[in-house]
């Protein structure tokens, strides 16, 4: 009996160790926000990453071509994705929660750089972003 206790104790301690933290975005949301851990390179010096805004993504990017975004997370639309907004327009962006920063809430004025890649099919063109980062 014992042994059955100390399992059950140690299993579920396990599983609570395992469990990620919720995703820091705070602004309007259309759906459930998974749960993961944030991450990010760390790497703040210089990039040849160019900087578009959203017209220009949608006019001219290629697929698998890294952009830089600047502006705002303006809703969460369930799951990963997410509406991105610049001066310039509006476009979907796809965002795993563990790419958010780690313990800095991102509300929908907070204006962010989104560093990604895209990815460019016959009939639509998504945004995978690969780090978000706090513009201040």
């Amino acid at each position: 009996m014992q042994q059955t206790t100390t399992a059950l104790v140690l299993t579920l301690g396990l599983l609570g160790a395992a469990a990620p933290a919720m995703a820091q975005y705070t602004g309007p949301t259309t759906g459930e926000r998974a749960a993961a851990p944030a991450a990010g390179s760390g790497y703040t010096g210089p990039t040849s990453v160019p900087t578009m805004t959203v017209k220009q993504l949608l006019d001219t990017a290629k697929d698998d071509q890294h952009i830089r975004l600047e502006g705002r997370i303006v809703s969460h639309d369930g799951g990963k994705n997410y509406t991105f907004a610049d001066d310039s327009g509006r476009m979907p962006v796809e965002i795993s929660d563990k790419r958010f920063p780690a313990g800095q809430p991102i509300s929908a004025q907070q204006r962010v750089e989104l560093v990604g890649e895209v990815d460019k099919g016959i009939r639509k063109m998504e945004f995978e972003v690969e780090q978000v980062r706090l513009i201040p």
